[in-house]
């Protein structure tokens, strides 16, 4: 078993991250009425610049772990879409759908808004897994003899 290609795990973070801010940024404009609704429903301001450029790094902070998940896994189960759908399920379960579902038990975030955002997550995050799985590659292994 090789160790993981650092390098190649940014790489693939980059891409992945790039994936799911222009995803992030699309679904603010599709979703922007409700996500306003909330926000007043709540007496919270929309968010201000500093807070979006936090969100964008924090989304290069989720793709660079995404694919840094799918090497570790990947040993295990294979390189691959196969892996790479799984390691996404796994990040979505974790970090998209249980906090919504706490958002909206709580009652601040409606259940259709819920459903939408999860949804929109889990497409987000397999094509950033996929995008990333895809640039990601191990360290080749020297050669028998050399």
């Amino acid at each position: 078993m090789g160790r993981i290609n650092v390098g190649r795990v940014i790489l693939g973070g980059v891409v992945a991250a790039v994936v799911i801010d222009a995803s992030e940024i699309v679904g603010q404009f599709l979703f922007q009425a409700q996500a306003e609704e909330v926000m007043a429903n709540l007496g919270l301001a929309p968010p201000t610049p500093w807070v979006i450029g936090i969100f964008v790094v924090v989304g290069f902070v989720m793709g660079i772990s995404l694919v840094w998940l799918y090497a570790a896994v990947r040993p295990r189960y294979g390189a691959g879409p196969k892996t790479a759908i799984m390691v996404a399920l796994f990040f979505w379960l974790v970090a998209y759908f249980l906090p919504l579902l706490g958002d909206n038990l709580m009652g601040i975030m409606p259940t259709g808004m819920m459903i939408a955002g999860a949804s929109w997550g889990l497409v987000e995050l397999c094509v950033a897994s996929l995008a990333g799985a895809w640039i990601y590659k191990e360290d080749e292994a020297p050669a028998a003899g050399a």
